[in-house]
C-alpha cells in the first residue's frame, strides 16, 4: 500500500488539504501537509477563485492541467461544477494552441503512452509502465497526422488523446483511473517541427504503407492482450488511414472513430432534431457537405445510410448529396471504403 509522499504524487489518490486527519495518520500523511483540513468543496472554490484571475484562455488551461496533473479528484470536481465553462478551454478550441507548443512547454506526460514506430519491440513494457497497475478500459490513440483543423502535429497531438479522455469523464462519468491517453509517433510531415530543435517526437516524416499498418496492427494485439475489458478509441488520424483502420476492426472488438462515427452521428442528429420542427422528411432533403476530409466523408455516410433506412434506394440517395469540394457533373469516388458524392448544386 502506497504511503506518505507516494500518496501525494500520485495524481489519482492526492486529495492534498482534504485528507483528514484520521487519513493523514493512516496513511503516514502527518507533518506532510498544512495542520488545516478543507473540504473538496473549500479547495474548489479557492481554485476557481485563482482561475477567473488568469487573463488568457491559454493561460487558464495551463492552470488547469497544473490541478489535473496533481489532483484528479479536485479537477473533476471543479471541471462538473464549470462544465460548460471549462469545455472549451480543456478541449476545443483552446486545446489546439497546447498542442502547438506541447514541446515547448512540457512538464508532465500526464499518464500518456508515447509509442514509436521505431522501437515497436519496447510497445508492451511501455503500455504496462503507462497503466501501472490500472484496470485500463478505455484508450484514446492518436497518430495526430489529422488534428482538428490544426493538421499534422506529430507527438504534440497526444494532447488530444488525453482532453478527449477528461470530456469522457466530464461527460460520462468514466473512472479516470481507467482510461490510458495513446500516441502512435509514426513521425510528422510537418517541417516546423522537424526543424525545431525542442521538438519531443520522431524527427523523420511520417512512416507509410506496410510498416505503418503493421504497428497499428501490433498496437491492436498488444492492448487487446493487455487489456481485455478495453474499448478503443480512435482520434484524429489523417484522411488515408482513418477509415481503413476502422473497418479493418470494428468487427472484431470493441472501437470508434470519433471522426467518422461520432462527427457523422452528432451532425445526423441535429438535422434530425431541425426536421422535427420543421416536420419535414429527411429523404426530401438535398445535402451539401463541403469538403472530403475523415469528418466531411463520415458525416456523407451517416446521412447516406440513413437516407437508404428511411427507403431510398442507393442510387436516389446519392443524388442528395453534393460535394462542394469538387463542381459540375454528380461522380462516386471512394474513399477508403466511404463513399463521398461529388457535384454542382445546380
Amino acid at each position: 500500500m502506497k504511503s506518505g509522499y507516494e500518496i501525494l504524487n500520485d495524481p489519482f489518490l492526492n486529495k492534498g488539504t482534504a485528507f483528514t486527519k484520521e487519513e493523514r495518520e493512516k496513511y503516514g500523511l502527518l507533518g506532510l501537509l498544512p495542520a488545516q483540513f478543507q473540504t473538496i468543496e473549500t479547495q474548489a472554490k479557492q481554485v476557481y477563485k485563482q482561475f477567473q484571475a488568469k487573463d488568457k484562455l491559454i493561460e487558464k488551461r495551463h492552470f488547469l492541467m497544473e490541478i489535473f496533473n496533481t489532483n484528479r479528484t479536485l479537477f473533476y470536481y471543479l471541471f462538473n461544477e464549470h462544465v460548460v465553462e471549462f469545455m472549451p478551454i480543456v478541449y476545443d478550441p483552446v486545446i489546439a494552441e497546447s498542442i502547438e507548443n506541447y514541446s515547448e512547454l512540457f512538464v508532465n506526460p500526464q499518464n500518456a503512452a508515447f509509442l514509436s514506430i521505431n522501437e515497436p519491440e519496447n510497445m508492451e513494457e511501455t503500455l504496462k509502465n503507462a497503466a501501472n497497475g490500472r484496470e485500463i478500459q478505455l484508450i484514446v490513440v492518436t497518430d495526430a497526422e489529422g488534428i482538428l483543423g490544426i493538421g499534422d502535429w506529430g507527438t504534440n497531438g497526444v494532447d488530444i488523446s488525453v482532453g478527449k479522455l477528461m470530456v469522457y469523464t466530464a461527460a460520462a462519468g468514466i473512472n479516470p483511473k481507467s482510461v490510458l491517453p495513446v500516441v502512435l509517433d509514426v513521425g510528422t510531415n510537418r517541417e516546423s517541427l522537424l526543424n525545431d530543435p525542442l521538438y519531443l517526437g520522431n524527427r523523420h516524416n511520417r512512416i507509410r504503407g506496410d510498416k505503418y499498418y503493421d504497428f497499428v496492427d501490433k498496437f491492436v494485439q498488444t492492448v487487446e492482450k493487455l487489456f481485455p475489458k478495453l474499448y478503443l478509441h480512435w482520434e484524429d488520424f489523417g484522411r488515408s488511414n482513418a477509415a481503413n483502420i476502422l473497418n479493418k476492426y470494428k468487427e472484431k472488438i470493441a472501437t470508434f472513430n470519433d471522426d467518422i462515427q461520432g462527427t457523422g452521428i452528432i451532425t445526423l442528429a441535429g438535422i434530425l432534431g431541425g426536421l422535427k420542427i420543421t416536420g419535414e422528411k429527411l429523404t426530401d432533403q438535398k445535402y451539401m457537405c463541403f469538403g472530403a476530409g475523415t469528418a466531411g466523408a463520415g458525416i456523407t455516410r451517416r446521412i447516406f445510410d440513413e437516407m437508404v433506412q428511411e427507403g431510398l434506394s442507393e442510387e436516389e440517395a446519392y443524388k442528395k448529396i453534393r460535394d462542394l469540394s469538387m463542381q459540375k457533373r454528380i461522380s462516386m469516388f471512394k474513399l477508403s471504403e466511404i463513399i463521398i458524392l461529388t457535384g454542382g448544386l445546380e
